[in-house]
């Protein structure tokens, strides 16, 4: 299996990044990415890693779409930006727009999310994407106030960080509430449907340990599923297409364009949305693209490294 790293700029900060980089693997089956973000710890990454190898040595079930509605992810940005990321999205109907972001004042969200309903139309869907960041009070007034501003938002997704504060807020709020870190950082990501706590599960592959994993997962909850991405490279993202096309049933527009967040990509033929949708397709990394994404040497270092210490903690207890 080779291993390489790679490292691209993101075109606006995402989740405290400015860079987003990790591992490609090549097996039998073609390409997979291991890229766990610095705050996972070696334990929490195995399960990335379990994607990775599924990825490059098994190759993933049989699809029953060949192409997935996607939304455009639209950062924390100001009305003017969001707006922009929109309108060049490649077609897309639904936007899932970032709140909560440090910082910010209400004014900003309510400018952005009307920057992205004029975008859109009347006709478009709108979700907002607060990643734990407000508590239950704070989330329910705030929701309330950005339903109104995006004229009815689809949903909201993960307003508050505990699954007890998600079900408070799902009973204080007219709205659809979607859990995400509540699912893929959970011990339990059953005790979301125990307590009630969600109308929609966010399911993303690397995290939760490949698309087998997912599908048995979805299963399990009931729940509706949206697949996102983990910002990755092509490479990753055509295992959340993989997950997203072998679903029963698949309601909602998949968090699966962010592609488009990146600088540059490690093929010629990004996974990039046409028509607000995305072809079901495995990605073969192309030599000089890679070339150029090349992470240096010292990230290399590390990245090897870290492998090194999650594939040690794979193989306990085997």
């Amino acid at each position: 299996m080779t291993l390489d790293v790679y490292s691209v700029p993101l075109r606006t900060r995402f989740r405290g990044l400015d860079v987003r980089d990790g591992v490609l693997l090549r097996g039998a089956a073609g390409w997979g990415e291991f890229s766990p973000f610095w705050d996972y710890d070696a334990d929490e990454s195995v399960a990335w890693l379990r994607a990775a190898r599924e990825a490059a040595d098994e190759g993933w079930p049989d699809p029953v779409r060949t192409h997935v509605p996607v939304n455009v992810t639209v950062p924390a940005v100001d009305g003017p930006a969001a707006h922009r990321i929109v309108t060049s999205s490649g077609g897309c109907r639904t936007a899932k727009v970032k709140v909560a972001e440090r910082g910010q004042t209400l004014a900003q969200e309510i400018e952005r999310l009307e920057a992205v309903r004029d975008a859109l139309g009347p006709g478009g869907a709108i979700r907002v994407d607060a990643n734990g960041g407000w508590d239950v009070e704070t989330a329910v007034a705030r929701l309330r106030v950005l339903d109104r501003a995006a004229g009815g938002l689809e949903y909201a997704e993960q307003p508050v960080p505990t699954v007890e504060g998600l079900a408070a807020v799902r009973r204080g709020v007219d709205l659809p509430i979607a859990a995400d870190e509540s699912i893929r950082r959970a011990a339990d990501p059953m005790a979301v449907v125990r307590a009630r706590a969600a109308d929609i599960a966010v399911l993303k592959v690397q995290p939760l340990g490949g698309v087998r994993a997912c599908l048995a997962l979805a299963e399990e909850t009931g729940l509706p599923v949206v697949v996102s991405s983990a910002l990755e490279s092509s490479v990753g993202l055509a295992a959340g297409l993989a997950l997203a096309a072998a679903l029963p049933r698949l309601p909602y527009a998949c968090g699966l364009a962010t592609a488009q967040l990146l600088t540059a990509d490690v093929t010629t033929a990004p996974l990039l949305p046409v028509d607000g949708q995305i072809e079901v397709r495995r990605v073969d990394v192309d030599p000089a693209a890679l070339d150029a994404v090349r992470a240096p040497d010292d990230v290399h270092a590390r990245w090897s490294a870290r492998l090194a210490e999650v594939e040690a903690r794979s193989t306990v207890g085997r």
